[in-house]
């Protein structure tokens, strides 16, 4: 009896941690692309503007990446 609360307990932290982290993971997303896109505009005033844009797919590849992992996970998961 105690094995199976204990396992039904560890599932539920696993998927409510899991679930934080994918939101996380989306709101940085959200909020890098939306920064390049804003201040890509203003890329030719300021050279820190202009390094941050172009680096900043070193942030939002991976992201994408995490993105794509927590759509194909949710597809299977309703199939």
């Amino acid at each position: 009896m105690i094995s199976t609360v204990t396992a039904t307990t560890t599932t539920t932290i696993t998927t409510t941690t899991v679930q934080t982290c994918s939101i996380i993971a989306v709101s940085t997303l959200i909020l890098f692309l939306a920064l390049k896109e804003i201040l890509g505009s203003e890329e030719t005033t300021n050279h820190r503007i202009r390094s941050f844009v172009s680096e900043s797919n070193i942030v939002i590849i991976p992201l994408l990446i995490v993105f794509a992992t927590i759509v194909a996970y949710k597809v299977i998961t309703i199939l």
